[in-house]
């Protein structure tokens, strides 16, 4: 009844997992209690859980992603702490069959349930309102999206207590992760949750790209859209033209493992270089779908703390366009040691370089931004800066790899790996980070004490370097990447500073954790200096969402913006803020709905039977899905207007706080 499930599967006999598992479990019926203390299950379940506000959707991915970040990031610890100890006969502590599954968790836990969720946070948050809607396009499909990423999230974290993770890495590589070679569940794990949340991204792309091309406010043409939305709307295109390949992938080998099918085994027919050129024809393209976004970060952040548009708006959108196509065609440069000959090569290695061209052009124009500018370093304002100095030495070395000679020196040592992370964690997690202190003011009303986030920076920006540099140093001395042990001795002192570097960085995220933690307090005692009164909490924002109240309404406007150009509401600042000359009217808004949870509910039981072959449950799973989706379309009571009246009492309850906010200048 139970499929390949028994209790075996439960490794009890693991200290690591028993000790994670009752702190799990300690942490998680602790906040059962409370929300059962204060009676908010209800509030949580009309509120929140079934929402389909994209703002709080946006917070629930913040939360996710937070989560997620904590996880992989105790991954990354044992990993180094594990290199620092396993030398000279030293086994360590984490058996290499452990060690495997830490690798492979981590690199899938960080980019696809962390990197991917605080994008689509950011979007959620701030794309609709950069563009004066109301909402997305699709307001169910976006609570759908949410649920799929979560489940998927649950599902690859029940691998911790329920079997076991992937061990093959975060990639899945055959012929390792074929039934011949890894004939446990880690593998079937890893697809059945990199499935489910490509879907959820997929509906993402499709919603947002809906989103910019419909829902814009009358008036705003194309040459009017902010930078970050820009960002979004070329990493929703990558997104729709790409995930449909990794869903393809894992479909495939899904289609290996279940029913004996033979597309990436060799010896049976099929080619491994298939799976290779399929999942980095994804994989590649997702390094730019989750970097763009955090160069449209910096654009925002660099105009409003330099008191300056920014500097060359339009190369700005051309170079993004390019980048997007570049990066999409590049692929094979990960590769170039599997024998694709010396004229593939080097089409894909030049294509690569010329990636650095558009990208240069993006360095100089935040540089020219802060040029003769106000610079104001505030706390998101640092991360831009240690931005540009950690991304440019990642991007320079990323040019040396595209070289397929030094790519065959290099390929598959810790150099490879430390420039990743150049690029991930110097490009993409600081601005993501930078992102989440922009905005999170106009989110909830109330501004994060800047003097941590500074200090989170500090850890983050050193903590980087010590991790990292002596990765590329021993990847030079030919360290491979995923070796648990070693016994050359030149290779130990890199790996003790790189130790220490992990723990400066975990001191980084101490930092945020309280950062947030005093900000809730801030929230809860109403701090005064901690209120953002005008929604225009940084007194110099440029683009609509700081035009509205902070938190923002339900419905995001009273009135359909008026746009006046590029950079509209610094424009309207400039006019004084003239009076609305249109009146108010009922907004129609979509109602709550509980389909996207009782999906994601479905989504997370066929997972979990599909890893375990409990075929009568993916049934039900299937049959639930089904049919909650025919009641979903029958029911024709999903939306509402939401009265003149509220709407014209939160107008007055805001001009009272400008006017206020006004006076005590």
């Amino acid at each position: 009844m139970l499929g390949k499930l028994t209790l075996s599967a439960i490794p009890y006999d693991v200290p690591i997992l028993v000790g994670t598992f009752i702190g799990v479990a300690v942490v998680g019926i602790a906040v059962l209690a409370a929300v059962t203390y204060f009676k908010k299950w209800g509030y949580l379940w009309r509120e929140w859980l079934t929402t389909v506000d994209h703002k709080k959707l946006a917070i629930m991915y913040v939360i996710l992603g937070l989560v997620m970040l904590v996880r992989g990031f105790a991954d990354a610890l044992m990993m180094r702490t594990q290199l620092a100890l396993a030398y000279a006969g030293n086994p360590g502590y984490l058996p290499p069959h452990h060690y495997d599954q830490v690798f492979s968790a981590h690199g899938t836990i960080m980019i696809f349930f962390m990197a991917m969720v605080m994008m689509q946070a950011l979007f959620n948050f701030v794309v609709p309102l950069q563009i004066g809607a109301r909402d997305v396009a699709f307001p169910l499909i976006n609570s759908i999206s949410f649920y799929m990423t979560l489940v998927s999230a649950i599902l690859i974290n029940v691998s911790l207590f329920i079997g076991e993770f992937s061990n093959v890495g975060w990639l899945g590589y055959p012929p390792i992760s074929e039934l011949q070679f890894n004939p446990g569940v880690g593998v079937d794990y890893y697809i059945w949750s990199v499935q489910i949340s490509g879907i959820g991204t997929l509906l993402t792309g499709m919603n947002f790209l809906t989103t910019i091309i419909k829902l814009r406010a009358p008036g705003m043409k194309w040459m009017h859209i902010p930078v970050f939305t820009w960002t979004a709307f070329f990493a929703c295109i990558m997104i729709l033209t790409t995930f449909p390949v990794l869903t393809v992938s894992m479909a495939l080998l899904a289609l290996d493992r279940y029913v004996g099918m033979h597309f990436f085994t060799n010896d049976g027919g099929g080619s491994v270089m298939l799976y290779l050129n399929l999942i980095w024809s994804w994989g590649h393209p997702e390094v730019y779908i989750l970097i763009l976004p955090a160069f449209g970060v910096f654009s925002e952040i660099a105009a409003t703390f330099s008191g300056k548009p920014l500097f060359g708006y339009a190369t700005m959108v051309i170079a993004t366009g390019i980048i997007t196509f570049l990066g999409s065609i590049v692929w094979v440069h990960h590769f170039f040691t599997m024998g694709a000959g010396a004229d593939v090569n080097t089409f894909f290695g030049i294509m690569t370089m010329f990636i650095a061209v558009p990208t240069g052009v993006k360095i100089f124009n935040w540089l020219f931004t802060m040029y003769k500018g106000r610079v104001r370093f505030e706390g998101p304002m640092h991360w831009i800066v240690g931005f540009m100095i950690t991304f440019s030495i990642g991007g320079m070395t990323g040019v040396m790899m595209a070289m397929p000679a030094a790519d065959w020196v290099i390929h598959n040592s810790l150099f490879l790996v430390a420039h990743f992370h150049n690029v991930i964690i110097g490009g993409v997690f600081f601005g993501y980070v930078a992102g989440l202190s922009y905005w999170f003011p106009k989110a909830f009303g109330y501004k994060m004490r800047d003097v941590w986030g500074k200090w989170a920076f500090r850890f983050w920006f050193v903590g980087f370097y010590l991790s990292f540099i002596p990765l590329y140093a021993v990847g030079l001395e030919g360290m491979t990447r995923r070796m648990n042990h070693y016994d050359n001795p030149d290779w130990h002192p890199w790996l003790l500073v790189a130790c220490v570097g992990v723990f400066v960085l975990a001191a980084g995220l101490a930092c945020q954790v309280i950062q947030f933690v005093l900000a809730a307090f801030d929230a809860v005692n109403k701090k005064p200096d901690a209120l953002d009164l005008t929604g225009d909490n940084w007194g110099s924002g440029r683009t609509l969402e700081w035009s509205i109240p902070s938190p923002v309404p339900h419905y995001n406007f009273a009135r359909l913006p008026v746009i006046r150009g590029l950079d509209t509401f610094h424009i309207e600042k400039e006019l004084g803020r003239p009076a609305p000359v249109s009146e108010l009217e009922p907004i129609h808004m979509p109602k709550y709905s509980a389909v996207g949870p009782v999906l994601g509910a479905c989504g997370l039981l066929i997972g979990f039977a599909l890893v375990w072959h409990i075929w009568w449950a993916v049934v039900v799973g299937l049959v639930v899905a089904f049919f909650t989706v025919v009641h979903r379309s029958a029911n024709l009571d999903v939306d509402f207007y939401v009265p003149v009246e509220e709407i014209r009492a939160d107008e007055e309850a805001f001009a009272r706080r400008l006017a206020a906010a006004k006076a005590a200048e």
